[in-house]
């Protein structure tokens, strides 16, 4: 994994909902500051994460993966830069 590499604490899940959502709910209670969730599993982990997307902390990012993109990492993104700015500079 290469943000183990950089020092970073990563958590490897099985692509089912339900350990995802538990994956995602063990890294809130963690009360990091940054979260960086793969593409592949963003929808997954999304009810759990929606209740932080309000709060300046955590910030959660949703980066592609190797696989297809899915256009969640866009959607993210998109979310983010509404609250920070007030408008979705990416919405065509």
């Amino acid at each position: 994994m290469p943000f183990s590499a950089m020092g970073l604490d990563t958590f490897v899940v099985e692509p089912k909902a339900e350990a995802v959502q538990e994956t995602a709910r063990a890294i809130l209670r963690q009360q990091y500051t940054l979260i960086v969730v793969a593409e592949n599993v963003a929808r997954q982990a999304q009810p759990v994460f929606d209740a932080t997307m309000r709060k300046a902390v955590p910030c959660v990012v949703v980066v592609p993966f190797t696989a297809e993109p899915t256009g969640i990492a866009t959607e993210s993104l998109g979310r983010l830069i509404k609250l920070a700015a007030g408008i979705n500079i990416l919405k065509s």
